[in-house]
């Protein structure tokens, strides 16, 4: 056992070193930079062209004064519900042929009109792409009974803020959930690659031989798994402190602004990196016992790209437990080794309990160290050659 402790260290200490004192650490610690800027970029543009798109254009030809009236209902509305959420009126003069006037403003697309609102305030007349309970229609109905009632003088409401209620907590822990299964999942598929890119480097260079002729094979997977993630959990710090540098500065209030979980956040961060840890090993060891099977990159692509799907199913498997870690697909989700860590990650966010924690923790441990043996044996008898070659049954037959 410490035999195996120890090569396992020497080889770690190789490759972590061989790792980050490279040139290239310093782009795989910007690497990150990218996609988040342009993932902020086109969801600002996104964000503005879906409230665009939403907004309903409505073309009203009803009298003068009568739009003046449903004009002043409308910005009523729009004061409660935000500009951007209220329907948008446009007046054309009422003509003398009503039907042809509707036909050429329902096919304008300068501005383009949803539909066309005729007749007066009290018996109005909505003809275009809209159906009885479309928000469109019932947004319209609150304005003409607005419009219809004297304006009142708005009612003294006296209002007392609070820090917290339960449901404001509970949503903003459902939040913090599912951003760190989120981010959990991207950075455990981001990193993941490493090991599997080194170790067909070195099989292509025939180093792995000489390195599996002096060391166990068991203390090379491990080695190589744990220095990939000691590497790992170095940018990590790197991108966690700056983004609590960038919080500090841009967000109110700074970190103590923002939500806490269930947990607290010193425990939810030290258990966020445990799972970060967990994910990685188990993903991380999966990847190596493919890459330990493939000769070529090329055969590398071909055996990864199913596990990197699973990996997505597994992830959409681990978002049920978000807002109900205790169901039956919660549960199912924290039993599930790979997709444990991201369930229990919510979990932390969401439920105070330490307890459970522990045990997935060894759970966890366990299927690691079971894919890790199982990894290093088929890599052993199919790349090796070592091993007993006959077929299960011969041997048990003997």
């Amino acid at each position: 056992m410490m035999r195996l402790l120890r090569s396992a260290f020497v080889i770690g200490r190789r490759d972590f070193t061989a790792t980050v004192l490279s040139k290239t650490f310093i782009f795989f610690l910007l690497g990150p930079l990218f996609p988040l800027l342009l993932g902020g970029v086109f969801g600002t543009i996104g964000a503005r062209v879906a409230i665009e798109a939403d907004r309903p254009a409505i073309a009203v030809t009803l009298q003068p004064n009568e739009f003046a009236q449903i004009s002043a209902a409308r910005q009523r509305l729009a004061d409660a519900i935000g500009e951007k959420r209220a329907v948008q009126l446009k007046y054309f003069a009422p003509e003398a042929d009503l039907a042809a006037q509707q036909k050429r403003l329902l096919a304008s697309s300068s501005p383009p009109i949803q539909a066309v609102l005729s007749g007066r305030v009290g018996d109005a007349h909505l003809a275009g792409d809209v159906s009885p309970g479309d928000p469109t229609v019932s947004q319209l109905q609150l304005i003409l009974r607005s419009a219809l009632v004297p304006e009142m003088p708005v009612p003294q409401l006296d209002v007392t803020s609070t820090p917290k209620s339960s449901g404001s907590t509970a949503k903003d822990r459902a939040l913090t959930a599912q951003l760190g299964q989120m981010i959990l999942f991207f950075i455990t598929i981001l990193l993941s690659g490493m090991v599997l890119s080194q170790l067909i480097e070195e099989k292509s260079n025939k180093i792995i031989e000489v390195i599996a002729a002096a060391v166990p094979i068991d203390a090379l997977f491990i080695g190589k798994l744990f220095a990939m993630l000691a590497a790992s959990v170095l940018g990590i710090l790197v991108w966690v402190s700056a983004g609590a540098l960038l919080v500090n500065v841009f967000a109110a209030g700074g970190i103590a602004g923002l939500p806490p979980p269930a947990l607290g956040w010193p425990a939810f961060m030290a258990l966020a990196m445990l799972y970060f840890a967990m994910n990685y090993l188990l993903l991380g060891a999966a990847f190596l016992t493919i890459g330990a099977q493939a000769a070529t990159v090329r055969e590398v692509q071909t055996l990864s790209m199913p596990i990197t799907f699973a990996q997505v199913l597994i992830f959409g498997l681990a978002t049920v437990a978000v807002g109900a870690p205790d169901s039956a697909e919660g549960l199912a989700a924290a039993i599930f080794p790979l997709s444990s860590p991201m369930a229990m990650v919510a979990r932390a966010a969401e439920r105070p309990e330490v307890w459970p924690h522990v045990a997935a923790l060894l759970w966890q441990t366990l299927w690691v160290a079971l894919i890790l043996h199982w990894g290093a044996k088929l890599f052993r008898k199919t790349v090796l050659k070592s091993g007993p070659q006959r077929k299960w049954w011969r041997r048990a037959r003997a």
